[in-house]
């Protein structure tokens, strides 16, 4: 009997030593108490289980950015079961700027599945193929700019404003036309033919001069930094709002902080006769899938 309960309070022991090394594995995977919460809704364009994210037309998040379509990691295993495209979805939208995926989607609820008759999701852009159009812009050096200023070359453009603080948006994007620009610079062949161009759609703030000293931070405070690959510009509202709405990005000032802007994400590709060859919808590709893009349009 002794020999029993001394058998039943070792097999509570090892059982509460079990929990507790099953704790400490979920709590590797906690989340930041500084994390914000969000609602979150959507309908989902295509999955990438591989990757596990899912890009979701989702409408306007109150508080954090306003209605667009963007990849957004998923964590839960279970939820790639039941998101298929077409399907609507609910759940909450975590955001932790200070962490190594500042965002992701959790308590995914299948709101409503999808449609089986309905015709498949169409990612192709209406703008591939179509002609650039012009635009007249002032660069980073307070020279004017059109579409001629890029004839002949193949091109990228993208939308940025100089205060954005989310590093999945703005701040990355940048990153990644800083990378490009050196990938480009690097090759004494496509130095001539590729060039890229960051617009501003914030005109009220981002003058020629703060696009400049933006874009030297970016390439390390160089003084002796050049704008012959990537250059910077803004325009008027209606200006840039003309080019924005060609390409599909959508922008808007926060209504809770006039300060900042909530937006979506545009990357272009323009061939040398001006034709569009590509479009980036999100922030998933790489300097080099955009430089190999360019080479492509060529």
């Amino acid at each position: 009997m002794r020999k029993a309960i001394i058998l039943l309070v070792l097999a509570s022991l090892l059982g509460l030593i079990g929990c507790g090394g099953s704790s400490t594995s979920s709590n590797a995977n906690a989340v930041s108490p500084n994390a914000k919460r969000y609602p979150f809704k959507g309908k989902v364009v295509s999955v990438d289980r591989a990757k596990k994210t899912a890009s979701i037309d989702h409408e306007a998040i109150e508080g954090y950015m306003g209605a667009m379509t963007m990849d957004f990691p998923i964590h839960a295993d279970w939820a790639w079961e039941s998101l298929k495209p077409g399907a609507e979805i609910s759940g909450e939208l975590v955001v932790d700027n200070t962490a190594k995926e500042p965002y992701f989607l959790e308590n995914i609820v299948v709101v409503s599945p999808p449609d089986p008759n309905a015709p498949a999701p169409n990612t192709n852009f209406a703008q591939i193929g179509q002609p650039a159009p012009d635009f007249s812009l002032t660069n980073q050096d307070d020279k004017k700019i059109s579409l001629k200023t890029f004839e002949g070359k193949a091109f990228a453009i993208t939308f940025i404003y100089a205060k954005c603080p989310l590093p999945e948006f703005c701040i990355k994007m940048s990153a990644n036309f800083r990378d490009a620009a050196r990938l480009i610079q690097a090759d004494p062949v496509l130095r001539d033919k590729l060039r890229l161009l960051s617009i501003s759609f914030d005109p009220e703030h981002d003058t020629p001069e703060k696009l400049r000293a933006y874009g030297i931070t970016y390439m390390g405070n160089d003084p002796n930094a050049t704008f012959d690959v990537w250059q910077l510009a803004v325009g008027s509202d209606a200006e840039v709002k003309k080019i924005a709405d060609f390409y599909g990005l959508r922008y808007e000032v926060d209504p809770n902080n006039k300060a900042i802007f909530n937006h979506s994400l545009r990357t272009a590709v323009i061939s040398p006769d001006g034709k569009v060859t590509k479009i980036f919808a999100g922030n998933d590709w790489t300097p080099t899938q955009l430089v190999d893009a360019l080479k492509a349009s060529l």
